[in-house]
């Protein structure tokens, strides 16, 4: 929507980051059965400007586990709304923590 863009009709990059963020820690959360947080972003480039009216589509796997954390790459993808034509805007590699409820870190119990 404009009010998520910069005075050039570019998305700002933070709504794209959030957006992108909140597909990685879906994932997380799915994959830890539990409340995940983001801790870190590692090496996040925009290719290219996602414009007012572009469908943005955001895909999000969980790569690595460890004990109470998962690293968790993200792509962000735009597409012109009338056309089929799509890029890939961005990428990232989001790192999770697993937390229960007192708000430490949880062990991440392997899937069955």
């Amino acid at each position: 929507m404009p009010a998520d863009t910069n005075p050039y009709g570019d998305i700002f990059g933070g709504w794209l980051m959030s957006i992108m963020d909140a597909a990685g820690g879906t994932v997380a959360a799915r994959y830890s059965k539990g409340r995940a947080v983001t801790i870190a972003v590692d090496g996040m480039i925009f290719h290219k400007p996602v414009k007012i009216g572009d469908v943005v589509s955001v895909y999000a796997d969980v790569v690595s586990v460890g004990r109470s954390s998962m690293k968790v790459d993200v792509s962000a993808w735009r597409r012109v709304r009338a056309g089929e034509e799509v890029d890939r805007v961005t990428h990232a590699v989001f790192t999770f923590v697993a937390i229960g409820e007192d708000g430490r870190p949880r062990v991440i119990r392997e899937e069955s």
